[in-house]
């Protein structure tokens, strides 16, 4: 209605100027502004109602969205209570199941081996005892031949009669009882002899006892309690002579197992891993622009990490070698103990059960979570599991926290697998060293460069501009003007060439070619926008390049002096003599505890 009224009110205008051409075209030129702006205002009217109506749909289908999202939400939220409900009910049965197996398991090792218990329990006490000579020698004779009834096959029931027999000053029955408890287990009689003998500081027959025990020891299979008496040796705790003595067992172990194929290769491997793990991370904040922006980041990353190995591994070797022995008294205390243990602790027959009794503990303890107990009782049994000398000297140099290692075990160990130790850091090194990129990748957008240690920069820099020149003129090819206002062109003209017979069409001729001017502006704003767009793209892209190529100069200058660092491993190593911690007699730092 608006529109017919106006263009009623300019028909009537144009009417009234008919008389005179020259005021007929001046009154239509001055109306034709009205009309257009008219017409623009309805336009943008129209426009308008459209973009509100656009807006009331996407409310909607947001609307829309979010009331699926919450379904979802719910359903997922039901079917986790469902598996949880399933999960709890399935945890209250292993728990159930745990425990009757429990009850079973020992009444079994009650019927089996109820009878060592008694053993153990009185051997411990007779060595509590004697400790504190508070217990008739008679009782003690006594209480032993009685276990020795009533455990016919039991090793530690001789043990008991030899050693009453022993503070009793009895020689001939000691040395039958003596004789008896090697005939049934020599390994582990030996090991108690030896333990009793340092015990009661006979420090030559605890000597002999040990080495006795050492020599029966295959290297590839070595014992927990291994640990404990490399780790006493080594400080001493069974006297110097003993501590040379048990060195050269030792060396016997390590030519032994030298002669195994690919014993070289399997020390290397055991190395690599062992210093591998001491690798550790770069932190977030370095390199920030190289790990944002270049595609073979994860390749230099890994090789930095590789080179700050050397300084770490100095730094580890270094701290152990510097830091002076001082025997524990907690290592006495633990040598007791793994006498206590082997007087107390179960046999080998009994260890089937056993592993069965702890895991259903555990089962239990764990609420019925299978795989927690499961992983628990694994590690337990890396404790009981016996490993080969060669893995016990890397657990002891590498791992002293877990294998518990003293000082002085952990400068032998170390000092015993310097070979093995420096052939897998010079294989670390080299493969390092192999896996450094040459050249670095960059990528800023869509643009990619390549650079090894960051002189191109001029180089990369006019390779950007001309790469942003690019998209640019790409970008300025696609403004253009479309057919619309080359059609409203040719059609003012045309109207005007009309008009001449027709005045009034002069108002449509001027409308129409006032748009395709209106046109051809705003594709000269959209081009001026595209320039300054893409001079400010440039302006930041040239700042992040040089940034990355900073970088770029700060890695391999880090890199070259992280890796000088291995020599420094390898020197270190070179000075250390496993003679030095092995055959040393006397001194201050190794004396005897």
């Amino acid at each position: 209605m608006a529109n017919q009224a106006i263009s009623t009110a300019n028909l009537s205008r144009i009417e009234k100027s008919l008389s005179s051409i020259d005021q007929k075209i001046d009154v239509a030129l001055s109306t034709t502004q009205s009309i257009a702006n008219a017409n623009l205002l309805n336009i943008e009217n129209s426009i308008s109602n459209i973009n509100h109506n656009i807006e009331v749909v996407y409310n909607e289908v947001e609307q829309a969205n979010t009331r699926i999202d919450a379904t979802q939400d719910s359903i997922r939220q039901l079917a986790q209570e469902f598996r949880e409900y399933v999960r709890q009910d399935q945890l209250q049965k292993n728990v159930q199941l745990a425990e009757t197996r429990l009850v079973k398991v020992r009444q079994e090792i009650e019927k089996k081996y109820g009878h060592y218990d008694e053993v153990r329990r009185r051997a411990l006490g007779i060595l509590q005892a004697v400790d504190i000579s508070l217990v008739r020698k008679e009782t003690i004779e006594s209480a032993s031949e009685e276990q020795l009834i009533a455990a016919p096959s039991y090793w530690l029931a001789p043990c008991l009669i030899a050693l009453s027999a022993w503070i009793n000053d009895n020689k001939a029955l000691a040395e039958k009882s003596v004789l008896e408890a090697l005939r049934r287990d020599d390994e582990k009689a030996s090991l108690f002899f030896a333990l009793v003998a340092r015990r009661g500081g006979r420090y030559l027959s605890g000597k002999l006892w040990l080495e006795r025990y050492l020599s029966q020891q295959d290297p590839n299979e070595l014992k927990r309690e291994i640990v404990v008496l490399i780790d006493a040796f080594s400080n001493g705790v069974f006297g110097v002579d003993a501590r040379a003595k048990c060195g050269t067992i030792i060396q016997k172990w390590i030519e032994e197992l030298s002669q195994k194929a690919g014993f070289v290769e399997e020390q290397r491997d055991q190395w690599i891993t062992a210093l591998r793990a001491k690798q550790q991370g770069l932190h977030s904040n370095e390199y920030q622009h190289l790990a944002q922006y270049s595609p073979t980041w994860s390749a230099l990353k890994a090789s930095m990490e590789g080179a700050k190995l050397h300084n770490i591994i100095f730094d580890y070797f270094n701290a152990i070698f510097s830091k002076e022995v001082n025997p524990s008294v907690s290592l006495v205390s633990a040598v007791d103990a793994l006498l206590e243990g082997l007087v107390s602790e179960y046999d080998e027959e009994e260890q089937p059960l056993k592993k069965e009794e702890r895991l259903s503990e555990l089962i239990v303890n764990q609420d019925g979570d299978k795989n927690k107990a499961q992983h628990l009782f694994d590690q337990e049994k890396l404790f009981n599991e016996r490993v080969n000398f060669t893995q016990l000297l890397t657990n002891f140099a590498m791992y002293p926290e877990k294998s518990n290692a003293s000082i002085a075990t952990q400068k032998l160990a170390i000092a015993l697998s310097k070979e093995w130790i420096n052939h897998a850091h010079q294989d670390l090194t080299a493969e390092n060293r192999s896996q450094v990129p040459l050249d670095v990748a960059i990528q800023i957008d869509k643009w990619t460069g390549t650079t090894r240690d960051g002189s191109n920069e001029e180089e990369l820099e006019q390779q950007l501009k001309s790469h942003i020149d690019s998209e640019k003129d790409h970008a300025l090819r696609n403004i253009k003007l479309g057919f619309g206002p080359w059609f409203l062109l040719s059609a003012g003209i045309g109207l005007a060439i009309f008009a001449i017979s027709m005045p009034f069409l002069f108002i449509f001729a001027a409308l129409f070619i006032l748009v395709f001017f209106a046109n051809i502006h705003d594709l000269n704003k959209q081009k001026n926008a595209i320039h300054a767009l893409y001079s400010s793209m440039f302006d930041n892209h040239k700042t992040i390049l040089l940034a990355v190529l900073s970088d770029v100069v700060d890695y391999r200058r880090e890199y070259s002096k992280e890796d000088a660092n291995s020599e420094y491993v390898e020197h270190l190593l070179e000075n250390v003599s496993p003679e030095h911690y092995i055959y040393s007699t006397y001194d201050l730092n190794r004396k005897v505890l």
